[in-house]
Order: C-alpha cells, then sequence, then structure tokens
C-alpha cells in the first residue's frame, strides 16, 4: 500500500521512522513517500521536504513566515494528488496538518493522525475539525484518552513511542566514547532543535555553567544545524564543550540537564536524569500563549504526572540567577536526587503499560487500511 506521512520536526521524524519500521513488518508492498527528516528516509520513505524547512515556532514567527507556509501547504496538496496513497498518516504539526487533513477528507483520501495535536492544552476548537476530517486519532498520553472522550470522539491510546526507543538504546549498551572525557560530573544542556528557541535558551544555560566549575558542560546540538551557528554562540565559553547526533549517549551519563520545554524533557526524565525545564520566547509571542494556553504547567513530565516533578523556569523566571539555584539544588540534595529516582520510575511505568507503542499503532493503521479494503471489496 502507499503511505504518505507528514511530520514537522525533528521529534516526529523520529517517532515515524519507528511507526514506518513496523509497518513494513506487517505490509511487504510498503510505498512512502514523506514530509520529515533523515530517520524517515533511512527507512526507505521518500523524502518531499526536510523539517528544518518546516519548524517555524511562536506567533509573531509564524506570521513573518506565512508565505512560505502557504507555498508548503499548496506544494504539499499537489503532491498528494500526484501520488495518490491509500492513507495519509499527519503526526502532530498541527497548524499545517490539520490543513491537509480538511482538504486531503475532501478529496476522499483516508486520514489518520498519530500523536495528536496539544488541543488540550489551548486551540481546543480544534477537535470539530478532528471529528469532522480525522478517520482514527492514536493518542500517546494516558489523559488524552478521556480528553476526547468528553467530546464523544473516540481515539486510541497506544502508549508513548519513546520508551521503547530508549529502552532499545539502553539494552544495546551504546558507548559513550564519542562524549567528550572528563573527570567530572556531567551537566547536559539541550536547548532545542530549533535556531530561534536555541539563540534565546543558550546564553543563559552557557552563563549557568560558569558557577559550576566542578562540573563540565556539554551542549548537545541539533542535528543538521550550520556548525557557525554554535560557534558564534560558544565563544567566550572555553570549558563548554558539545557534541552532534549524541544526546542519548550524553543523557545516559549526565548527572543534571537544562532543557527546553517539549520531548526533550521526556526524554530526559525516561533517562533519569534530575532536570529544569527551560523556556523563553518573543514577549509578544508569550503574551498570546499566555493569554490562550489553558494547563497548569508546559512540562509534558509535569503533565502527564499530575503535579511538578520538574522545576520550570518560565519567561523571565528562566534567568541565570534561578537556574544556578535550581541547578545546584538537583546536584547536591540527596533527597530531592531521591525523589526525581522515584518519580522517573513511575513516568516509565505508567508510559509502558500499553507495550511498544509504534508497535501498536502500526497495527492498528493496518488494520483501518485491510478493513476498508474488504469494504470497497463487499
Amino acid at each position: 500500500m502507499k503511505y504518505y506521512l507528514i511530520a514537522g520536526e525533528a521529534s516526529g521524524d523520529l517517532h515515524a521512522s519507528n511507526l514506518l519500521k513496523e509497518l513494513k513488518k506487517l505490509d511487504s508492498n510498503l510505498h512512502c513517500r514523506c514530509w520529515g527528516g533523515d530517520k524517515m528516509e533511512k527507512e526507505g520513505a521518500e523524502l518531499v521536504k526536510h523539517y528544518r524547512d518546516l519548524a517555524f515556532m511562536g506567533f509573531i514567527e509564524v506570521v513573518a513566515n506565512l508565505p512560505t507556509i502557504l507555498k508548503n501547504i499548496s506544494f504539499c496538496k499537489t503532491d498528494i494528488l500526484q501520488y495518490q496513497p491509500d492513507v495519509i498518516v499527519l503526526i502532530d504539526y498541527p497548524g499545517f496538518n490539520l490543513r491537509i487533513a480538511k482538504w486531503a477528507k475532501q478529496q476522499g483520501f483516508k486520514v489518520i493522525y498519530y500523536i495528536s495535536p496539544q488541543i488540550w492544552a489551548w486551540k481546543e476548537n480544534r477537535i470539530h475539525a478532528i471529528k469532522k476530517y480525522i478517520d482514527k486519532m492514536l493518542v500517546i498520553l494516558p489523559f488524552e484518552k478521556s480528553f476526547y472522550e468528553k467530546w464523544n470522539y473516540e481515539v486510541e491510546y497506544v502508549g508513548h513511542p519513546l520508551v521503547e526507543v530508549i529502552s532499545r538504546f539502553q539494552n544495546e549498551q551504546q558507548s559513550t566514547s564519542l562524549i567528550p572525557h572528563s573527570d567530572k560530573p556531567i551537566v547536559a544542556l539541550l536547548p532545542g532543535s530549533r535556531k530561534q528557541e536555541i539563540a534565546q535558551k543558550l546564553p543563559v544555560m552557557l552563563e549557568v555553567s560558569k558557577q559550576f566549575s566542578e562540573h563540565v558542560f556539554i551542549v548537545a546540538k541539533a542535528p543538521g544545524m550550520d556548525e557557525s551557528f554554535y560557534q558564534q554562540l560558544l565563544e567566550g565559553y572555553p570549558e563548554v564543550k558539545s557534541i552532534s547526533g549524541k544526546t542519548y549517549n550524553l543523557l545516559s551519563i549526565a548527572s543534571a540537564a537544562l532543557v527546553t520545554s517539549g520531548t526533550a524533557t521526556l526524554e530526559t526524565a525516561l533517562f533519569g536524569v534530575p532536570e529544569i525545564i527551560c523556556y523563553k520566547g518573543s514577549k509578544i509571542s508569550f503574551w498570546i500563549a499566555k493569554k490562550l494556553v489553558k494547563i497548569k504547567y508546559i512540562g509534558l513530565v509535569n503533565l502527564i504526572m499530575g503535579k511538578e516533578v520538574v522545576k520550570e523556569l518560565i519567561q523571565d523566571e528562566f534567568n541565570t540567577v534561578n537556574a544556578v539555584k535550581e541547578l545546584r539544588l538537583l546536584l547536591e540534595d540527596k533527597n530531592k536526587q531521591s525523589q526525581v529516582k522515584n518519580d522517573c520510575q513511575e513516568l516509565k511505568a505508567l508510559l509502558s503499560k500499553e507495550g511498544n507503542a509504534s508497535q501498536r499503532a502500526a497495527f492498528s493503521i493496518f488494520s483501518f487500511l485491510q478493513e476498508e479494503k474488504k469494504s470497497l471489496q463487499q
């Protein structure tokens, strides 16, 4: 069968690639085109557009890049019409994907959403478009099933795909030889995957490093980002090291981490690493978000656990003084470290309860297509 997958960022590329891996086991005639990244391409998908060309964050930034976004949407529609897939699988990335979903449904294509838009946080009215244009929704967070139930929309909870990704990495006992060697404990800096967020958050993280001479700080660089971009930011911090494409290797030996809000916060917790969630956006974008977002926490770890497991430093609170204070607590307070370890174990158990998420999602998609095929033959 022909699959058309659309992911708009690094995490979507990761989860979509694992979904493809499982789909290939079920469908020997699988053919796929995708919007995503290197991981999806490695699994055999024909890459149409890389997520590097799609990632715009914040209200002001989206408006500024609106012509490019609209051009991409138009091109995507043309490509889908030419390819004529049996199913379109959308992975998160709602601003783009929900527009494609509406159009695709009107064209008669089958549309499956894997990894729900976070409409429980904001833009809850998107539920109406989801109910109208999405044939099947697969969710990865435990509380999302009950959220959709209140809207009388049946979804399938498959578990979180990061659990198996990290478990596989740990079981393979990956080498840490590519991490800069140091006798000092390591603090990981994960400033994000987009230029805008890295430029806003990494300078504060780097200033924090000056207060911890007894530790070595290592920046996990985003894949595909220009080396010169990081060189400019790291200039003046000769003691700070950096790695590329080895974030999990880094987290497997880190004592603590400063992490930009997003999927990386969950990855860090699943490695059992004490962390601080760091968020800072443009003032206007943050002001708009504050008016619209309805959730108590911004960190996935805290949202899933329903309490503040991880300290969140947001906007003006994310400064050198606060970050130094919270990081010192993580590195020196034994009770805090024990509490973090217990919370991380509880989180992992909760997210792995349904088994292998990618496998379950692939089976659900393939079964859906088989049922559709049967109904057409009758």
